[in-house]
């Protein structure tokens, strides 16, 4: 049986005694009782694994000590941001953690015209923190040792006018003439832009494109926003990834 695994923000090596963050303590605790001498395995974004143990659980209190080290080589080699327009519900966070499960680098929550969702100040910025939990949490299901960042939200304008170089950047549409299958695998890193319910608006798509996005369709159907960003990911995995 693999070990339970949890995110430590803590410097992390081998001796180190290490208070686990409160969600997971309450985790170790009481949800899966486990007790002291038990084994568990922490990270914290630098691409290593760390075996530890349990010394004592108090209180709420879980303290471990770290024992090895282990590198962990999970990343996909494909460099993928996924700039993706916010939806509602819980549509956001199950694209987020599909997304990390399916090796997306970064998260850039965009703040589209169609958005029902609209977000600003310290409201914004809590459910950024929100999504950054969702992310980690994904980590530690699907074995990642590196932890996507997700960024602050933008406008697509604002986020367009960054000017970011991407060797690739795609932009889906249901209306679009060319497939990934006719386009060649990328040198470098890669950026996917979807939309949200009700897909970018058609001044959205030109600023896009203007700034250098490719229009692509998957295949002939519509697809929900959360469908489409787990449906490319997955095909570039497969075209050019390590699917």
């Amino acid at each position: 049986m693999s070990k339970s695994r949890f995110f430590s923000p803590a410097k992390l090596a081998i001796g180190a005694i290490v208070n686990l963050p409160a969600g997971a303590a309450h985790h170790v605790a009481k949800v899966l009782r486990m007790k002291a001498g038990d084994a568990l395995t922490l990270f914290n974004g630098d691409g290593i694994d760390y075996s530890a143990e349990i010394l004592r659980i108090n209180k709420g209190e879980v303290v471990v000590k770290i024992s090895a080290v282990a590198t962990v080589e999970r990343e996909s080699p494909l460099g993928v941001t996924l700039a993706q327009s916010i939806s509602s519900g819980e549509r956001m966070e199950f694209t987020l953690q599909k997304a990390v499960e399916l090796g997306v680098a970064a998260i850039q929550p965009i703040a589209a015209e169609r958005s029902v969702v609209k977000l600003a100040g310290e409201r914004a910025e809590k459910r950024r923190e929100h999504w950054q939990n969702v992310v980690i949490s994904a980590c530690e299901q699907c074995g990642r040792a590196v932890v996507p960042s997700v960024f602050p939200i933008l406008e697509l304008a604002d986020w367009l006018g960054q000017r970011e170089e991407f060797t690739l950047k795609l932009l889906l549409s249901p209306k679009a003439e060319h497939t990934l299958h006719d386009l060649e695998k990328p040198s470098g890193s890669i950026c996917l832009l979807i939309g949200c319910e009700g897909g970018l608006s058609p001044r959205e798509q030109q600023a896009a494109t203007s700034c250098g996005f490719v229009p692509v369709r998957l295949g002939a159907r519509v697809l929900r926003t959360e469908t489409a960003a787990m449906a490319a990911l997955a095909a570039m995995q497969t075209l050019w990834g390590d699917f």
